[in-house]
């Protein structure tokens, strides 16, 4: 049985918004999500139980409880869920978990903030672009989040996630940063924060502690980068340019 194996009371929630953080180039979706569990102070909620995962434990220094690696947290109060993923998902698992997160968040009536990099070389702060499933473009625009300056696609699972969505026409943002293409980058997690995951999700975000451990963010997470360039760049979620496939 795949699905979520809840690990405390269930949440209080009415039409939720899923702030998801598997891994990518950059490391954006993840080391946002990271921040928002922490600055919301959000309560664990379920471990995600995907055909594909890997059956590991997860620690933390300091604390001896070990979890699965890839979990959900909850705030109640502001009706929110946030995805936190400590494993880069392999190619042959992309689509299990894709379709087993799409169900749940399908069943709860959730509505999904997928979140990308777009590798590239900055001297300036990163540009953000969202696109969208379903009917939700026009939240996109009341939010000033630009479209895409250029064909592209998104792949690994967020990718995956998004094309799930599109399928079964269910309302999704995918947002996509700006970001390091070789290197954990919170300069562009805290864009993707302050200028999309607020508005969108109606959420005060302060952002201020990860700019300002932005160095020691880069080395806590550039072991965790490294194993993600280990994997093929097609298992990794990054948008691209769609002239790339042609």
């Amino acid at each position: 049985m795949t699905g979520l194996c809840s690990q405390g009371p269930e949440p209080d929630l009415e039409t939720p918004t899923l702030v998801e953080g598997f891994p990518g180039i950059g490391l954006v979706g993840k080391i946002a999500t990271d921040h928002l569990i922490d600055q919301l102070e959000m309560r664990y909620y379920a471990s995600v139980d995907c055909e594909g995962l890997p059956r590991i434990g997860v620690y933390r220094s300091g604390d001896r409880t070990a979890r699965p690696p890839v979990r959900l947290y909850v705030s109640d109060e502001h009706d929110l869920l946030a995805l936190q993923s400590d494993v880069p998902i392999v190619s042959a698992a992309v689509n299990n978990v894709a379709d087993c997160v799409t169900r749940w968040v399908g069943d709860h009536d959730a509505t999904p903030l997928y979140l990308s990099g777009f590798p590239t070389k900055r001297e300036t702060e990163p540009d953000l672009y969202g696109i969208a499933t379903g009917t939700v473009s026009e939240t996109l625009e009341a939010h000033d989040i630009s479209p895409p300056p250029e064909d592209g696609v998104i792949t690994g699972p967020t990718g995956a996630l998004l094309n799930r969505a599109a399928h079964h026409e269910y309302d999704s943002y995918g947002l996509v940063v700006e970001c390091s293409p070789q290197f954990p980058d919170p300069e562009a997690a805290s864009v993707l924060l302050e200028d999309a995951v607020a508005p969108i999700a109606d959420v005060s975000i302060d952002t201020d502690d990860l700019l300002e451990r932005a160095a020691e963010i880069k080395e806590q997470r550039e072991q965790f980068a490294q194993q993600m360039q280990a994997v093929a760049q097609e298992e990794s979620s990054q948008a691209q340019p769609l002239r790339m496939y042609q």
